[in-house]
This record gives structure tokens, sequence and C-alpha cells, in this order.
């Protein structure tokens, strides 16, 4: 099958995202579309680049919308990875995998039991894990992910420090765990990508003139009580003064970038970190709602920060 008749395919799955994730950009993409670059509008743009994957709301949104040649789907997590390879290659298999936990989660007659089970089991897999490099339990761990996603406290997914899932059961009355049509979805949508674990830097390898590069970094926190870690390991302001770097590099080979961010300037005036960080760029204040947050109080709007090099 060629890259056009993929691309047919999925331009007409309506993909969404299969995990309920924090920072996740569903209720953002109105103002994303809003930005999004003439020359991809135009169907221009052939390559499409996301270094931060996450829940995949921006790519799958684009993939519906938008003919690409090809994706490259980068993150740091190698759940994640993991389970979109899964899901592109191996669909049914996870498909059948999940009805079983499906059916054994409706059946069971205390559902925090069947919770810790299953998280127990999923805390066994290797975190060292090389997630390029398919093996045959890749298909039970993606279908873990997804189960513990739909059951855990409030969708989260956090990690400690030893890389073990550490979220408790949360309260659902009847949650999906299995979606059949929208992983089948998600599946001819993922057909055109190209799914690594790797650094965000690797964009570099991959850019060209007919590309767009969408970044969505865990957030500066922008205050005390804010978490970025989804992975072991912190994204502090280091490692975003080195992925302004690649940004910048990203800017000379030609391609469109966007990269989402917090807006310091909520809670201190005069905290001006990424005004003047991209200060060659395009800063756009857009308006936000956050919905994952164990305080209900803490999910009231904030400004966030469009990026652009168009």
């Amino acid at each position: 099958m060629n890259n056009e008749s993929v691309n047919k395919n999925f331009l007409l799955a309506h993909a969404k995202p299969v995990l309920k994730w924090a920072g996740g950009k569903g209720m953002l993409l109105p103002e994303i579309t809003k930005h999004l670059p003439a020359k991809l509008k135009g169907g221009a743009v052939k390559r499409y680049i996301e270094p931060f994957v996450g829940g995949g709301a921006v790519f799958f949104e684009l993939a519906g919308n938008y003919l690409f040649k090809d994706a490259y789907l980068f993150d740091v997590n190698p759940e994640l990875v993991i389970l979109y390879n899964v899901i592109k290659n191996n669909v049914e298999e996870l498909i059948a995998e999940l009805s079983v936990l499906q059916q054994s989660y409706n059946k069971s007659p205390d559902k925090k039991v069947f919770y810790y089970a299953v998280r127990d089991e999923y805390n066994r897999f290797d975190k060292n894990v090389e997630a390029n490099k398919h093996t045959p339990d890749f298909i039970r761990r993606a279908a873990l992910t997804i189960c513990l996603n739909r059951t855990c406290f409030n969708g989260l997914f956090r990690v400690n420090s030893k890389g073990l899932f550490n979220v408790p059961v949360g309260k659902y009355k009847n949650p999906r765990i299995l979606d059949e049509n929208n992983l089948r979805s998600v599946s001819k949508a993922l057909q055109c990508a190209t799914i690594l674990q790797t650094d965000f830097e690797t964009v570099l390898s991959y850019i060209n003139p007919d590309t767009f590069v969408y970044y969505d970094p865990p957030y500066r926190p922008i205050n005390a009580g804010s978490f970025n870690s989804y992975a072991v390991g912190d994204f502090n302001d280091d490692e975003q003064r080195r992925l302004k770097d690649t940004f910048d590099k990203a800017n000379e080979a030609g391609a469109l970038q966007m990269l989402s961010n917090s807006d310091p300037t909520n809670y201190n005036p005069e905290d001006m970190f990424f005004d003047r960080l991209y200060r060659d760029y395009k800063i756009h204040r857009i308006w936000a709602k956050r919905m994952i947050n164990s305080d209900p109080d803490g999910r009231n709007g904030v400004r966030e920060l469009l990026i652009t090099n168009y």
C-alpha cells in the first residue's frame, strides 16, 4: 500500500487519544488549530514531527484533517512508545487482551483488589526496557497501560524514582477499558508514523523545509504545586534551554514550528523566562483550562504560551 492510500485511510479515521493524559491538548485544540501555519492549511506540509507525543491529541487532530506522507512521534516515556507501536502493528491482539481485562473487571466483586493486582503485574515489567525493540510481552504491557489509565485515580500517569507506577485506584462505576472502534481508528492513523523512544533532539535528523514540528514538553512549573514529571527524571530550566537550542537549529533548517508551555507571568509578572528565551519568535498568550488536577479548585483557567517561528 503506498503512502497516498495509507493517508487517505487515516484521514477518515477521526481517531482520538487512547489515554487520558496530564497536559493533554484536547481542550486547547481550537487555539492550536487557529495558529497553525498557512503552509500546512494549504496542503504544502508533507511531514509532521512531535518530539513529546504524550497523549497524541494534536497528532490525531491533524491526521484527521491533513495529508502527511510521513510522521515521526517521539517520547522518552517507554510505555507510550510501546503502546503506540502495539496499536499500530498489533491492534487486534491488543483488543483481545483488553476484552479479557474488561470482562474480568466487570465480573470482579472487588474492583480495588482487581486494580492493585493489575498494577502489581504492570510494575513487574522491566523498567529499563528498550522500547524500540518489540518483544512478545509488549501486547500485554500495552493492554495494562490502558486498563490502569481507565481505572486509576483521575487518569494520571505517574511513576516514582524507580519507574514504578504508583497512582492509587480511582472510583468509577463503568470505566470503558476497551474501545474497539477508536483503537482501530488510531491504528490507521499511526500507519504513516515512525514511533520511537528518544530524546527530543532527534527531531533534527528528520526535518526538512516541508516539515511542521509541534513541541509539547513537560511544562515549566509555575508554582510550588506544579508537577511535570511523567517519566523518571525532571525537565528543568536547563532542559528548556536545550530545547530552545533545538528549536533554533530546526528553524535554521527551514522547518515550521510551534511550541506550547506554561506562562510564568500567571503567578509572577516579573518572571519573563520564556519571553526572554524566545524573544526572536512570535509568542502568543492563550487561555487554557486544565482538567487533570487532584484538587478540583486547581482546574481553573490560566494563560499558556504558543510560540511559533512563522
